[in-house]
């Protein structure tokens, strides 16, 4: 899937379940390939636990970006941001907001209540305070998190499905162009491309449709 998306994608994003059954080798073969690496592992613990994961993840080769939850608090956020310290070209720090699966009432039954937008942006501007470098958030909120947090802050947003595709699993969601409009830095495409009978041209065909809205927001 690597060899077939050279050249087309910025970067190739290592989550959860390749991590697991591969570890960081799968970093390292991948980084062999001369890509960038997002890695995703929405690190989620006590702040020092959190630091020693973050200052491995920065080791790995061709890691550009890695993640943590902004939900683990301002002095978690901190000791991450103080793991990197010091480093020469350290990754992109980004704190994950609300996972785009989770709606309202999936939020509300978890003891989150109050407009989802107004949660994801508070959890934006706390990152920003403990100098994470951007945050991962939907698209519905990317707008809101520009106005609050300013244009150097790093927005990349997930939930991003292809005009006519399912949403699947996911609550909240876009079009890539409507991402891009509303602010987004990074888009995060996985099954649309993954899954697509002809993976590069799904790739391609999502590259179109951004350089599109580039140029009708310019």
């Amino acid at each position: 899937m690597a060899r077939q998306l050279g050249g087309v994608v910025g970067f190739f994003k290592v989550g959860k379940q390749l991590f697991t059954a591969e570890g960081p080798q799968a970093v390292r073969k991948l980084a062999g390939l001369g890509a960038d690496i997002f890695l995703d592992l929405k690190f989620h613990d006590i702040p020092n636990t959190v630091a020693g994961a973050v200052a491995a993840a920065a080791k790995l080769p061709g890691v550009r970006m890695l993640n943590i939850h902004t939900t683990g608090g301002l002095a978690m956020m901190r000791a991450a941001r103080n793991a990197l310290a010091g480093k020469k070209n350290p990754p992109a720090l980004l704190g994950v907001t609300l996972l785009t699966s989770l709606d309202a009432e999936a939020l509300r039954r978890v003891g989150i209540s109050g407009p989802v937008a107004l949660r994801v942006v508070t959890l934006a501007r706390l990152a920003k305070e403990a100098g994470l470098d951007g945050v991962v958030s939907s698209p519905q909120e990317a707008r809101a998190i520009r106005r609050a947090c300013g244009p150097k802050f790093l927005i990349v947003v997930p939930g991003v499905r292809p005009s006519g595709d399912s949403a699947q699993d996911q609550s909240r969601v876009a079009t890539p162009s409507e991402a891009m409009r509303a602010g987004a830095d990074y888009l995060v495409v996985g099954r649309p491309i993954t899954a697509a009978k002809n993976p590069r041209e799904a790739a391609l065909a999502i590259n179109q449709e951004i350089a599109a809205a580039l140029r009708i927001s310019h």
